[in-house]
């Protein structure tokens, strides 16, 4: 075939296609829609553009909601003492159990008591031998007065003598003080709980000489009834714990477990650090509880809820429905034509999973929680209320009861 032929047969080929395609735009080609070009797909488009979206909303109401603060804390104990003997002694004796709970005065451990009684009898018997001095030096003295009176001796003897008195009195004084020193050494023979509170591992065993100087204690003590949470807040929120701290009644606090699931015990705010941590912009806060039941441990980790405040008439939305744009905060209303309208919004505190709204919203309008991300302002919506979502949801999981036979 002449290539001349070849060229011509292309160009008509492509001549039919480009008449068939017009004629498929013009609506002329069987099977094809009639209209203006490009029909069909646009009102594909715009048929999928009014469909309605659906989305979870929620209504709008007032409510009086708790103002609160969330925290991580952790348990530290009243009071930490590392019992140690405050004498040099030969261990004999340990008097409690580990893990033991113990009250103030509890006899802990005892220490070889015979060479400090031995020291006891030997400065009693120098103090009785300096008052047999003092008692005779006395009777020499008030004597020799008698006689000075009938100028039978001389003055100089009399004031000697009454020099000797004085000074064997402070020889009974310092014999006195010996005497209890003695005493008391023999009294640190037996180691007592200086608080009450639970004691941990002993850390010496009997047999063992223990000092006055050693680092390691015989048993440590840490008092847990009542016991103390330390946590931080933020510096912003001083303000609020502060007053709260000067109301009648203390601030309520609770603490729960790691998970913030299960709550472990309820006390009371006491006090409020007096410097903020520049490092971390925060300041620390301390809560006592009772303790009763022991559920709090010293250095557990917990999670701490403070109630600083209750607003009374708020309105409030789920944190999911509030949104944040070029122009500020924001949330999609749910019209009653079934349409989606933005709403610029004037968000006050986060509480939980809830955010009141100070501005922007009445009460029993609804605003779009879940679905947000598939609409946008003038959106046809099928609004699903989540509440009710959420019961039906809960019913559809619940275990269906076997018929009886």
């Amino acid at each position: 075939m002449k290539t001349s032929t070849l060229i011509g047969l292309l160009l008509a080929a492509a001549a039919l296609a480009a008449g068939a395609w017009y004629a498929h735009r013009q609506g002329l080609w069987p099977g094809g829609s009639t209209g203006r070009p490009g029909n069909a797909p646009t009102e594909a488009r715009e048929a999928r553009r009014d469909r309605p979206v659906p989305v979870l909303v929620s209504t709008v109401a007032r409510q009086d909601v708790d103002v609160t603060l969330d925290a991580l804390g952790s348990v530290t104990a009243r009071n930490t003492v590392a019992v140690k003997s405050r004498v040099d002694g030969l261990l004999t004796r340990l008097a409690f159990a580990e893990g033991q709970l113990v009250r103030k005065g509890d006899l802990l451990a005892e220490l070889d008591a015979r060479p400090f009684e031995v020291a006891l009898a030997q400065v009693r018997g120098q103090l009785a031998r300096d008052m047999a001095q003092l008692a005779n030096a006395r009777t020499d003295l008030q004597r020799y007065r008698g006689l000075l009176a009938k100028d039978s001796i001389a003055r100089q003897q009399v004031d000697t003598q009454a020099s000797l008195v004085r000074q064997l009195e402070g020889t009974v004084a310092i014999g006195r003080a010996a005497v209890q020193s003695a005493e008391l050494q023999l009294e640190y023979t037996r180691i007592t709980a200086p608080i009450p509170g639970r004691v941990g591992l002993k850390q010496v065993d009997v047999g063992n000489v223990v000092r006055a100087g050693d680092a390691d204690p015989i048993v440590v003590i840490t008092e847990e009834q009542p016991i103390d949470v330390i946590f931080s807040v933020p510096s912003d929120r001083i303000a609020e714990v502060a007053a709260a701290l000067r109301a009648p009644q203390p601030p309520a606090v609770a603490v729960f477990d790691r998970s913030g699931t299960r709550e472990i015990a309820r006390g009371l705010l006491v006090s409020l650090d007096n410097r903020i941590d520049p490092a971390t912009g925060t300041v620390r806060l301390k809560a006592e509880f009772a303790n009763r039941d022991q559920s709090l441990f010293p250095n557990q980790f917990v999670s701490v809820r403070l109630w600083v405040g209750r607003i009374t008439g708020a309105l409030t939305i789920p944190a999911g429905a509030l949104l944040r744009g070029s122009g500020g905060p924001f949330v999609f209303v749910a019209a009653a034509d079934q349409h989606a309208r933005v709403r610029q919004v004037r968000p006050g505190l986060v509480l939980g999973d809830r955010v009141v709204i100070e501005a922007g919203l009445n009460d029993g309008e609804r605003v779009v929680v879940d679905g947000v991300d598939r609409i946008n302002d003038g959106r046809r919506i099928e609004a699903v209320d989540a509440a009710r979502a959420g019961s039906e949801a809960a019913a559809a999981r619940a275990p269906v009861p076997a018929a009886g036979r």
